[in-house]
């Protein structure tokens, strides 16, 4: 696994790992339909002990047959789940703290456990006026969202929680939506997120908040 940027060190724990091709953020939404047998025992042992699985992004291979996982990544807690009617296991989770995976070992049923750190959260720190167009960029999206969002709370005027919403909304790359989870400076993503907006022109040059994204 590659190595992420330095975090704060804390005391290690074991926690199953799920690698997906997707990036999951703090307190950002994950819907996943659950058919493999490792992680539907997975999901009913973090559900009996009320524990979560950590989310990290491929690298090599697929949702199936993975290969590679990046070594940072986010806690999922379960919220909610359903029988689907096609047979298969529906889950909510929601993230919580982003972590370092610093080793990982597979089961025998072949499910990824891995020792990991828990990262320090981002400090608070409010939205500067020139990312005010992001965060009526974010408000606009939001409302296209109500079956992911509409049960989140929101913290618009926290620039941490502005450039994570951004960042996993967004048709960005996995290894965009990557670094900006690694990333550990809330203002800088905002930086960064606004030109990059603008040039899938959902900014228009007076800094109106354009068109929206699908999720």
């Amino acid at each position: 696994m590659p190595s992420g940027r330095a975090g704060v060190r804390m005391s290690t724990e074991e926690l199953p790992v799920f690698p997906l091709g997707t990036v999951l953020f703090p307190e950002g939404p994950l819907p996943l339909r659950i058919f493999e047998t490792r992680y539907v025992d997975m999901v009913s042992r973090c559900m009996k002990e009320g524990s979560g699985f950590v989310v990290a992004a491929i690298t090599s291979g697929d949702d199936v047959d993975t290969r590679g996982f990046h070594d940072t990544g986010t806690i999922a807690h379960i919220r909610d789940f359903e029988s689907l009617p096609d047979g298969l296991l529906g889950i909510f989770a929601t993230g919580g703290q982003r972590v370092r995976i610093l080793s990982s070992r597979k089961q025998g049923d072949g499910l990824n456990v891995g020792t990991i750190e828990r990262l320090a959260d981002e400090p608070g720190c409010a939205v500067a006026s020139e990312h005010e167009d992001l965060r009526g960029l974010l408000q606009e999206l939001l409302v296209q969202l109500p079956e992911y969002y509409g049960s989140i709370p929101r913290r618009d005027d926290d620039a941490s929680w502005l450039g994570y919403r951004l960042s996993e909304i967004l048709p960005l790359s996995l290894s965009q939506k990557q670094y900006f989870l690694e990333m550990e400076d809330p203002a800088r993503r905002l930086d960064i997120l606004k030109p990059l907006l603008g040039s899938l022109q959902m900014i228009e040059p007076t800094g109106e908040s354009g068109s929206g994204a699908s999720h």
